[in-house]
């Protein structure tokens, strides 16, 4: 009995060790996400009446008065790929589900990001039915029609791009970021973002945006040095010179 309990009370001081060996090697990703132009489009959704009968709904709008600011904090950044052996999961912490909440003919918040594994709550706050679906690659699925104070959860199993609408209104878009590992970050109205406690080794990151797609950079993370790496959002690309060109046409009628 007692060698077994000098084991463990050994076995816990290597672990220990371990652990504070890791952390001292670790090291943060952090940078700014600047964006020039508006990207998301205002909501724009027919009367009541058109969709249903019963308690008029008004439609919610965004309180931001910076659009900018709006567009970077909408933002995702995250670790697509990491070195092989790297702990990208954390273990015996419980995982509460996610909430994307329906109000105001809205999803509340319209972005939500988490981890492969996790899970997301879609609970009714409007006094009037909605019915949540995907038909996304990444994960799909169909609520039917429930009304206020019930709720439905998904599990989300695999990382991807999950694109949430609601069958009976069509204005209403939101989105589930699943990614592969614990790193995520959301930045900041003022396009900070972090990325905490990553091992040596050399890594993908990705900055998303629903308008803009996705924006990659290859980093090397060295012992004891943080790294880092800044995003412009959209990129010189097909999309951003598409944008361009329309000011153009619409500044010369």
């Amino acid at each position: 009995m007692r060698r077994t309990r000098l084991f463990g009370e050994y076995g816990w001081i290597v672990g220990l060790g371990l652990w504070t060996v890791s952390a001292a090697l670790a090291a943060d990703i952090t940078g700014t996400v600047t964006v020039k132009q508006r990207l998301t489009r205002p909501s724009v959704t027919a009367s009541v009446s058109m969709y249903e009968r019963g308690p008029a709904v008004e439609l919610g709008k965004d309180p931001e008065a910076d659009p900018l600011a709006a567009e970077r904090s909408r933002v995702v950044i995250y670790v697509e790929s990491a070195p092989k052996g790297a702990v990208v999961t954390e273990t015996g912490k419980p995982t509460q589900p996610a909430t994307m909440l329906q109000t105001n003919r809205r999803f509340e918040p319209d972005i939500v990001v988490i981890p492969a594994g996790a899970s997301v709550a879609f609970p009714n706050g409007d006094p009037i039915f909605h019915n949540v679906f995907s038909l996304s690659k990444a994960k799909s699925f169909d609520l039917g029609n429930f009304p206020k104070g019930e709720s439905r959860t998904v599990l989300f199993p695999v990382p991807g791009i999950v694109y949430v609408n609601c069958r009976l209104h069509p204005n209403m878009a939101g989105t589930v970021v699943v990614t592969p590992n614990r790193w995520y970050a959301r930045p900041g109205k003022d396009g900070q973002y972090s990325l905490h406690d990553l091992p040596p080794g050399t890594y993908t990151i990705v900055a998303w945006h629903k308008a803009a797609g996705m924006i990659r950079k290859t980093v090397q993370v060295v012992e004891g040095g943080n790294v880092v790496q800044d995003f412009l959002v959209p990129i010189d690309s097909p999309t951003a010179a598409a944008h361009d060109m329309k000011n153009m046409k619409a500044g010369a009628q």
